[in-house]
């Protein structure tokens, strides 16, 4: 049988699913919002960052992840948080700690022209300046799809050659009859990029679908 291109990540060993949920078992706290690269922490550890256009689940996703109900909060305004936030994740003796970063949501309408031009010059700024990001999450709405300001989003990524890995969110919302349809475009859209990591991740943050095999890939990360 011809193995799928981008085929489904499989559910983690016993081994490695307990190195994810150890390390999300351990302290995680807001560390900081930054607006400008000059308020950037330190690069003194591993770093993975969660990107997703507005109302993707990225908030809801995160606090899955920790086991937290309110560490990343959605904006009342979506497209109006334009904040880096910083968690700080895992216990250091354990060379374990981790960076996760919450970029702000993206392709909202109505998020004014200065502000969203302001954001993509962070963006920019951000990936191409990081050297210990190992891996940028990309959520996509499992119910839509890969939409085009999510490629451009890749096509970014690609361009400062960061790693990203495309995470299926809302996956309980979706029909059993109509998953293979929306994986199929997931993939042939992913297989334009060269920063694609090619596996998916398909989660429920609701019902914690994935969430496990999530925390595992961040925990291997080296």
């Amino acid at each position: 049988m011809t193995q799928l291109p981008f085929p489904l990540a499989e559910t983690p060993d016993d081994i490695t699913r307990e190195r994810g949920r150890l390390l999300f078992a351990g302290p995680c706290d807001f560390l900081k919002g930054v607006v400008a690269m000059d308020g950037m922490p330190p690069a003194d550890r591993l770093e993975v960052c969660f990107a997703g256009r507005s109302n993707v689940g990225k908030s809801s996703l995160i606090n899955a992840l920790t086991g937290r109900k309110s560490l990343a909060r959605a904006s009342n305004t979506p497209g109006r948080t334009q904040e880096i936030n910083f968690f700080e994740l895992g216990l250091p003796e354990n060379s374990t700690e981790r960076y996760l970063v919450d970029l702000p949501g993206y392709g909202y309408a109505n998020a004014p022209i200065p502000v969203v031009e302001k954001w993509q010059r962070l963006l920019k700024q951000y990936l191409s300046g990081r050297p210990n990001l190992r891996r940028a999450f990309v959520l996509i709405d499992a119910r839509h799809g890969v939409k085009p300001v999510d490629e451009e989003i890749m096509s970014l990524l690609d361009s400062s050659a960061v790693t990203f890995q495309c995470v299926l969110t809302k996956a309980d919302k979706v029909k059993e009859k109509d998953r293979a349809s929306i994986l199929d475009q997931v993939r042939g859209k992913l297989a334009k990029h060269p920063a694609a990591y090619p596996e998916l991740i398909l989660t429920s943050s609701e019902k914690g679908d994935g969430i496990e095999t999530l925390r595992a890939t961040i925990a291997t990360l080296t």
